[in-house]
């Protein structure tokens, strides 16, 4: 039978906690690596989000020590231990602020801090979907397989590539910087979520990894720690529901959008606009924007709006906006 964590290569509570609690053993040098490995990778992700370089975020993303005290937070509800959760909930947030800040600063440096909104970096950050959460859920039970495994410790930088925690918080920065609190918020939501899947997923880990009794068994406190433990779930649940709820909201809309684009691209074809394209589709509010380039007029939008009616629940008002031309290949 396969097993998550054979004894063979299971790490002990105390090779755990060394690796996770930044205030055990040497404090001095694991806080200063923390906090020069984080301030570094956070110009080097604002830097590749400005620059709109992929390979410059990945960078940042494999320096970056933010997965660490995440862990320690995952550690520290499944052994009770109150400080170890009360101290990595803070390396966690002044990381937040900390990376938030030089994003901020950084943008201010820019001759016009709007133009870098509409690129990759940023518009792959700020909508995050169920398909986000899903992947960071995976991402959390390898790191936090990874860690209390000897034998598959190779795997962490690519852990650190795939749950993607410093980028979105440069972008919170560079979005805050550029007056776009909208996206922003997008941001953190993306980060808030990566955060929630690894603790969850740390603490599922760990729980089967027996560190909980093998924590209650040293101190001899396992009734506390089942307190402890609901109320540390219920935060957990809750928190994940507030973070799925704009994810939601956010997966919902890009399946309208696909069907209303195509929706919208039938109507043309019937109306007799062959060689019309839908170049977009937005919303805002109530409200679905169709995009549509064509070199002459357009169908009826009345139809349209029929049909958006049908896909949509709430009726959404369709407003088309009209680009007389056409595409030209080069001859």
């Amino acid at each position: 039978m396969l097993s998550l964590i054979p004894d063979s290569q299971r790490r002990t509570l105390d090779e755990l906690v060394d690796r996770l609690d930044l205030s055990a053993g040497e404090r001095k040098s694991k806080q200063s690596a923390f906090w020069i490995m984080l301030t570094l990778s956070g110009i080097i992700a604002v830097s590749g989000v400005v620059a709109d370089s992929t390979a410059t975020v990945i960078g940042a993303m494999i320096v970056a020590p933010l997965s660490t005290p995440i862990l320690g937070i995952g550690l520290g509800i499944v052994t009770a231990r109150g400080k170890l959760i009360l101290a990595s909930v803070g390396y966690v947030l002044a990381g937040v602020v900390l990376v938030t800040l030089l994003g901020v600063v950084l943008s201010q440096l820019l001759p016009n801090p709007t133009n870098v909104l509409a690129n990759s970096q940023v518009l792959g950050r700020t909508s995050p979907t169920l398909v986000d959460l899903l992947a960071a859920l995976a991402t959390g039970l390898v790191g936090a397989i990874a860690i209390t495994r000897r034998d598959v410790g190779d795997v962490l930088p690519g852990v650190a590539i795939a749950i993607s925690l410093v980028p979105p918080l440069g972008v919170v920065g560079v979005c805050l910087g550029s007056g776009s609190p909208a996206l922003a918020l997008g941001a953190f939501v993306l980060f808030a979520s990566n955060v929630i899947a690894m603790i969850i997923t740390s603490v599922i880990v760990l729980t089967i990894g027996s560190y909980g009794r093998e924590a209650a068994a040293e101190s001899d406190g396992e009734t506390a720690s089942t307190s402890r433990h609901a109320r540390a779930y219920i935060v957990l649940a809750a928190a994940l529901v507030v973070v799925a709820i704009p994810m939601v909201v956010n997966s919902l809309s890009s399946l309208w959008s696909r069907q209303v684009s195509t929706a919208a691209q039938a109507w043309l074809k019937a109306g007799g606009a062959q060689t019309a394209e839908v170049t977009g589709v937005t919303w805002s509010g109530s409200t679905v924007t169709v995009s549509v380039l064509a070199p002459q007029d357009l169908p009826p939008v009345d139809d349209l709006q029929h049909t958006v009616d049908e896909l949509v629940p709430w009726d959404p008002e369709v407003v088309v906006v009209h680009t007389v031309g056409g595409r030209q290949a080069a001859q």
